[in-house]
């Protein structure tokens, strides 16, 4: 049976999103995404479309349609957040489905795991157009803040970015049982490292102990991709 994944890269076009410390919140929600479907691909049963793939405009009722026209199985609007704080935090809409809620509760601390030493806002509710538009259950992440000078520094790094692609991505495999690919016994060896889609370099300084990012990379390596620490 497939799952069909549909990911909302936030804004795009002549809508930026947050800007701030030389970031738009459109470039990093696009990245974020990308990463995802990349990730995902190593996985089956899955098929997985995005709303945008380029930096174009799309409105909020024009996504939440296309995840509808296509019966999506799940809907995931990555963004951004700004305001003053600091975190991640993640929304389901105000008058959940069973099934939001129950996504929300295994896939909101993946990805908390994942990007380390970092505010947990918690679990919220909104009345969010996407996220209230789309008939199949669905999830918005605002994953750290763009005007927050600590925050802002993480989003600058790309491995940082992989990391938060990586905890949507493990939420997902555990919320629908998703199963890696198995390798063709006819197959040629892995390519080197340098070959590889993702190489995670786990930065230190995200995390308050250097055992946790430790962890963090011994579990990446465990699931068969490349990483190491970083400071």
């Amino acid at each position: 049976m497939m799952v069909k994944i549909f990911i909302d890269p936030g804004h795009g076009g002549n809508d930026p999103g947050a800007v701030a410390n030389g970031l738009k919140e459109k470039d990093l929600t696009l990245k974020i995404a990308k990463k995802i479907q990349s990730l995902l691909s190593e996985y089956e049963g899955v098929s997985v479309k995005l709303s945008r793939t380029t930096d174009v405009y799309l409105s909020l009722s024009e996504r939440a349609d296309m995840a509808n026209k296509w019966e999506a199985d799940y809907f995931i609007s990555v963004h951004i957040n700004a305001g003053g704080g600091t975190g991640f935090e993640s929304y389901i809409y105000n008058k959940p489905s069973t099934k939001s809620v129950a996504y929300q509760n295994v896939i909101h601390p993946e990805i908390m795991k994942a990007i380390g030493n970092v505010k947990d806002r918690g679990k919220k509710r909104a009345n969010f157009a996407v996220v209230r538009e789309t008939k199949m259950p669905a999830i918005l992440t605002e994953n750290l803040f763009i005007d927050n000078s600590s925050d802002a520094a993480k989003l600058k790094s790309d491995s940082f970015l992989s990391q938060i692609a990586f905890g949507h991505v493990q939420g997902l495999v555990k919320a629908f049982g998703l199963k890696k690919k198995a390798a063709s016994k006819s197959s040629p060896a892995k390519p080197a490292v340098s070959n590889q889609k993702e190489v995670y370099r786990v930065q230190v300084g995200a995390f308050a102990d250097r055992k946790n990012a430790e962890k963090l990379a011994a579990e990446l390596k465990k699931k068969g991709y490349p990483a190491f620490i970083t400071k």
